[in-house]
């Protein structure tokens, strides 16, 4: 299902990624020996999980212009088609973002709205 421009399932995978992030930024646990605690539900602490997708989108984009300085500079290490579909991703992944921050206000908008 299409919402506001862009298909369900890529905000849905979007979130999938912010959690995985959530999960890798999660300590790791105790190798000594420690009886594993069971949690009921896994806490995720959004702050973390935002920065950690913001930080992945940020990389996309110096790696992408990186390698396009390289290429105009004539390093022949770096082919065209390389910085293109580095180009490409981060575009992607920006406007991936972009769409989840729009969400996001939408939804913090609605809440204010809503009469007590």
């Amino acid at each position: 299902m299409k919402v506001g421009g862009i298909d369900s399932t890529a905000i849905d995978a979007m979130v999938a990624q912010l959690k995985a992030a959530a999960a890798r930024s999660q300590p790791a646990a105790n190798l000594m020996g420690a009886a594993p605690v069971e949690k009921s539900a896994t806490k995720v602490d959004f702050s973390q999980a935002l920065k950690a997708s913001l930080d992945n989108v940020a990389s996309a984009q110096n790696h992408a212009d990186k390698l396009g300085q390289k290429f105009t500079m004539g390093d022949d290490s770096v082919n065209l088609s390389d910085v293109m579909i580095s180009m490409q991703k981060a575009s992607i992944s920006f406007q991936a973002t972009v769409q989840v921050r729009n969400k996001l206000v939408s939804a913090y908008q609605e809440m204010m709205n809503m009469q007590v």
